[in-house]
């Protein structure tokens, strides 16, 4: 009983042998299929598949304007505080208080890079960037302020 399950492992591991071994044969015959990127000569030309999560971004479109009320749900979805929402107030043209953001502290170098954030902001104010180079000598240069200098909620966004 022992030796047939003995013999029998050993005809599953040959048998998963063979294919990798097949798939290495087969780009080794035909080498004009390149696979591997040489990164960092193709700095160029890299494109990151679009499920790839490197940092968290915010957009803004050509008139300076973002799509961020405030309401704090991605600070309150950050498993580790990675972000701080700081938000003022404004008044509204018929004189009534409205939150508004006055600045949209990120620290990546907290960031687990989970995109509970980005699923967790009921406007799509932001979401997660391509930029995967973050070696730095001072750890302070990755903590970000993510809306421009004189940015304003973008007209429609409640």
């Amino acid at each position: 009983m022992f030796i047939k399950e003995y013999i029998s492992e050993i005809a599953k591991a040959t048998k998963s042998l063979w294919t990798g071994m097949k798939l290495t044969g087969h780009y080794f015959v035909r080498p004009k299929t390149v696979i591997t990127q040489q990164y960092p000569d193709n700095r160029d030309t890299l494109k990151m598949a679009d499920r790839f999560r490197g940092e968290v971004t915010m957009p803004h479109d050509e008139n300076n304007q973002h799509a961020c009320t405030g309401c704090t749900a991605c600070e309150l979805a950050c498993p580790n505080a990675t972000i701080k929402v700081i938000t003022k107030f404004e008044l509204t043209p018929e004189n009534k208080k409205k939150k508004a953001l006055d600045t949209f502290v990120y620290h990546l170098d907290m960031c687990t890079l989970c995109g509970l954030c980005v699923d967790a902001c009921p406007s799509g104010a932001i979401q997660m960037g391509q930029n995967f180079e973050h070696s730095v000598y001072d750890r302070s240069t990755l903590t970000k302020k993510l809306n421009k200098p004189g940015s304003k909620i973008r007209e429609g966004v409640e």
